[in-house]
């Protein structure tokens, strides 16, 4: 029976699943059939495969072969099983060693050529591979550099079919071939936007380092040019680098999204401002065959910055409702159910009106209070509720620039910020190191009523807020992470009651 079999990956999200490839060839007429639920990408992996086996030197058998991808009842979509498909084959006709592909994941896509193509999702591919123990991955050369960042995978780089079928054993000679290159990666992000370069806004400057420092979501209302994009802008510059752990996870969606790696992690917080006409799906992410992240997922570890929030579907702002809540993004399908991580935090300016006006000293609102009601009805109050810290940003004045101008060299830096920021979460960590959390604003609300409950006294303003109604239980918990946040960042071991007026105030602008 000449049977033989290899490993390749099925993505779902983040999460990869060893596809066993087995090959049969035998006495029947010739033909190739392909089973196992592939899309039809998959599907017309028989073309690509015989092409690339002929222009290699290692032509198929005219026989009957039999490719099973199992588990069948799995969707596989994508051209990445190409490779893991010609090796099954070539082993079973005994043109390579048996037990050399068994042992071995084969992740690339083939050129009629038969050189590999760059593949997407690479990274996390090998991510899984190592999981499941199976850490010797052949790759395509153009995704040799992000798959070594797994730690744990032994890489086999190779540029063509050919390459691989001599790995295995084959009697070819070394032939040369120009790799197929990945796209040029992009410059990494430089955090080039101080946030000293904030005039007359020390309220929100303050919001933002206190949001930094504690994980938590904010939101900036007020009339266009006071600056809420630019203060938005300067949060990631203040946030502390990413961890290992972190940075590959961001990396694999990036890799998932079909964005190239490089060689090195990058460990500063991504950045992602969708324009509004973005839909549910690019921002939550979804795809009729493979489900690509969308900006929320890209976001992870990093700044989601919704400008012009009220201008979105409300579709699309309450589907972020369950990434704030639970900080996972689930897509399901009818056959599958994909997730992404959607830890990432949550920026969203908007204008009080549709012309912007309203409430400003400077200008005069002509909108209808039913216009201005409909408006900013499309920030739900269940999505609004879920943010941390609500901000009023006012125009600056001439007497505010005149002020700024002169205290300018006291005026706080993006690196002096991301010190204290970086000393907060330091504190916080290390309260919660006996928790699953990390950061203020992931912790419970048995939590916060248990091992971090607070005096009577400290919560006094809350607990009224709460009997008069102007707090959900949802809102006085995070008043709560907020009040952690900002003990943090003013040293102090415990919150007092002054810290929860200010986080109190942070979240409903209210004193008392």
């Amino acid at each position: 029976m000449a049977v033989a079999r290899t490993w390749a990956m099925a993505l779902i999200g983040l999460d990869g699943t060893l596809i066993e490839v087995e090959a049969d060839i035998s006495s029947q007429l010739p033909a190739f059939v392909l089973i196992g639920l592939g899309d039809r990408s998959v599907r017309e992996a028989e073309g690509r495969v015989r092409q690339a086996a002929g222009n290699s030197g290692c032509r198929l058998a005219p026989r009957h072969i039999t490719v099973n991808l199992s588990p069948a009842s799995l969707p596989k979509h994508g051209a990445a099983f190409d490779l893991a498909i010609a090796l099954a084959c070539l082993a079973a006709d005994a043109a390579i060693d048996k037990d050399s592909v068994e042992r071995v994941v084969h992740i690339g896509e083939l050129g009629l050529d038969g050189r590999l193509r760059p593949t997407a999702g690479v990274l996390p591919a090998v991510r899984s591979a190592v999981r499941e123990g199976r850490p010797v991955v052949m790759v395509p050369t153009a995704n040799a550099d992000e798959a070594r960042l797994v730690p744990g995978a032994t890489i086999v780089p190779v540029a063509s079919l050919r390459d691989a079928a001599i790995y295995h054993g084959a009697d070819l000679d070394a032939r040369v071939v120009e790799p197929i290159k990945s796209v040029a990666q992009a410059a990494a992000p430089t955090d080039t936007l101080d946030i000293g370069d904030v005039i007359g806004q020390a309220e929100a400057v303050d919001a933002l380092e206190t949001a930094a420092a504690g994980g938590h979501h904010l939101m900036m209302l007020g009339p266009p040019g006071a600056g809420k994009t630019m203060i938005a802008e300067r949060l990631p510059g203040i946030l502390p680098d990413l961890t290992v752990d972190e940075a590959l996870e961001t990396a694999s969606v990036r890799s998932l999204a079909g964005e190239p790696i490089g060689s090195q992690l990058r460990v500063r917080p991504s950045y992602e401002s969708p324009h509004h006409t973005a839909t549910t799906a690019s921002i939550i992410g979804g795809g009729s065959g493979t489900i690509r992240p969308g900006a929320a997922a890209r976001a992870v570890n990093g700044v989601l910055f919704l400008d012009e929030a009220p201008e979105f579907q409300r579709t699309v702002l309450d589907a972020l409702r369950q990434p704030l809540e639970s900080g996972v993004i689930t897509i399901h399908r009818a056959n599958a159910v994909a997730q992404f991580p959607g830890r990432f935090q949550l920026v969203i300016a908007a204008n009080p009106c549709p012309c912007g006006q309203y409430g400003s000293a400077e200008g005069t609102c002509a909108c209808p209070p039913a216009a201005i009601r409909r408006y900013l009805g499309r920030l739900s109050g269940p999505l609004r509720d879920r943010v941390d810290i609500h901000l009023n940003v006012p125009r600056v004045s001439a007497a505010h620039l005149r002020l700024a101008e002169a205290s300018s060299a006291s005026r706080p830096r993006s690196s002096e910020a991301r010190v204290r920021v970086s000393e907060a979460r330091a504190k916080a960590a290390d309260r919660l190191r006996a928790t699953p959390w990390t950061r203020n604003a992931e912790v419970t609300g048995a939590w916060l009523r248990g091992e971090g409950a607070l005096s009577r006294h400290a919560t006094a303003t809350i607990d009224r807020a709460l009997e008069r109604g102007s707090l959900t239980m949802r809102g006085y918990d995070r008043v709560l992470r907020v009040a952690w946040t900002v003990c943090d960042l003013a040293g102090s071991p415990h919150p007092t009651a002054e810290h929860v007026g200010k986080a109190l105030y942070l979240r409903k602008g209210m004193t008392t």
